[in-house]
């Protein structure tokens, strides 16, 4: 398996891919640009949103919900407005958004760290039924957000401590109990960036400065890694027909003088379906 070019318009900072599963159509933001990106049947587009922007899900074919620095907002994908759904840290100019995803319980996980990456200057937060709560406190730079198959069990890093921690979710998809240590990859030095499941329940991922994705079974087990053309791979998505289309982001952040294979966002066979991104539930 060896990943192409899926689109070559460098992103400064490339995350948030996700793949929406009523338009088939990829979407990811360049996260300090304020910028989201995407690909359709016309060819490239772009929309500019005024504000930091990092993650998103779908509420139906034209709307999304995208995680913003002052929060989260309903976007229009037809007309590219948007306006506000939920605040989060929306009082705060020290902060911003950085990793999210929905839930197969029909919320949004947001997350927030320092501009300059402050430590434990940021959160996990969830968005369900209208209202926010905040699950995890003092994280300095969050990442791998992701759900088991049938949305019983989270993921999530906190990037530079190198270990990605899990923890049980109850039937409405609220945290129970303490998280755990689903991989420690401090020794071999990696960093965990953004991350998916796939149909397996295994977790693929990106991981920061090392131009890679891995896979690891459910039961946190190595199994594979698969290298990336940029040196920062920051979050994997799942999509094409059958969801066996690996799409991974990448950034130029801390590359002094960045070639043309970084901030592009990657594509490749996978061989292992994923499975459609569940939608955002807005109200009760």
């Amino acid at each position: 398996m060896s990943f192409e070019i899926y689109d070559d318009r460098a992103c400064f900072l490339g995350e948030g891919p996700f793949w929406h599963p009523e338009r088939s159509q990829l979407f990811w933001f360049d996260i300090l640009a304020g910028r989201i990106l995407s690909r359709d049947a016309t060819g490239p587009r772009e929309w500019a949103l005024g504000q930091m922007a990092s993650a998103a899900g779908w509420v139906d074919a034209e709307t999304l919900v995208i995680s913003t620095e002052t929060g989260l907002r309903r976007f229009d994908i037809a007309s590219g407005a948007h306006e506000p759904l939920a605040a989060i840290e929306a009082d705060r100019t020290d902060t911003r958004c950085n990793d999210g995803r929905a839930d197969p319980m029909g919320g949004f996980w947001a997350s927030t760290m320092g501009k300059n990456a402050e430590t434990g200057a940021g959160a996990i937060y969830r968005y369900f039924e209208g209202t926010v709560e905040r699950l995890f406190p003092e994280i300095t730079i969050p990442n791998s957000i992701c759900f088991a198959p049938d949305g019983r069990r989270a993921y999530f890093a906190d990037t530079p401590t190198g270990k990605i921690m899990t923890i049980a979710l109850d039937g409405q998809g609220w945290p129970e109990g303490a998280p755990e240590i689903f991989v420690d990859l401090s020794a071999e030095g990696l960093n965990p960036d953004g991350a998916q499941t796939d149909a397996e329940g295994a977790l693929w991922s990106a991981q920061w400065g090392a131009g890679r994705v891995a896979r690891y079974r459910p039961d946190g087990r190595f199994d594979r890694a698969i290298a990336v053309g940029g040196r920062h791979s920051s979050c994997p998505a799942f999509g094409g027909p059958d969801f066996k289309t690996l799409f991974v982001t990448t950034a130029q952040e801390g590359i002094e003088t960045p070639d043309a294979a970084q901030g592009r966002v990657y594509c490749a066979p996978s061989g292992i379906a994923g499975r459609p991104e569940p939608a955002v539930r807005l109200d009760g």
